[in-house]
């Protein structure tokens, strides 16, 4: 008997390495790297409008929100604001591409069903929401 492996063994037996080389390769590339960048999710709170305050439609006004406290690496600076009725985020933006350590920005009111329940939404890394507040004609 020859002590040589015969070519459909030995082309098994790589098939077999070259295969588990594979699968090990790929847990090894979906672990979490431990030095990853660390990113802040930044969230500044609306100031203006607040709860009670009454726009009315085609005015101007100056969104608010306080940028006292910024992170240090914050995800994404550039800001926009949406305007949400009840649970619903409309699709009327109502200012777009601004930095979010801006603080306020100037909107005008669309024209919109009048109601109580309206409010903004001011993207930036997250979205966070004003109080409630009212658009009369």
């Amino acid at each position: 008997m020859s002590s040589q492996a015969s070519p459909g063994i030995l082309a098994k037996f790589l098939f077999i390495l070259f295969t588990l080389f594979g699968v090990f390769f790929q847990l090894a590339a979906a672990m979490p790297v431990a030095e990853m960048e660390k990113r802040d999710v930044y969230v500044p709170p609306v100031l203006y409008p607040h709860a009670g305050t009454v726009w009315y439609k085609g005015q101007r006004h100056n969104v608010t929100w306080d940028v006292s406290d910024p992170p240090v690496n914050i995800t994404n600076k550039v800001g926009r604001i949406m305007l949400r009725k009840g649970d619903l985020t409309s699709p009327l933006i109502l200012a777009d591409g601004f930095d979010i350590l801006l603080g306020r920005i100037e909107v005008t009111v669309p024209w919109v069903v009048e109601g109580s329940d309206y409010s903004l939404v001011l993207f930036g890394d997250s979205g966070n929401f004003s109080p409630q507040f009212s658009i009369l004609q």
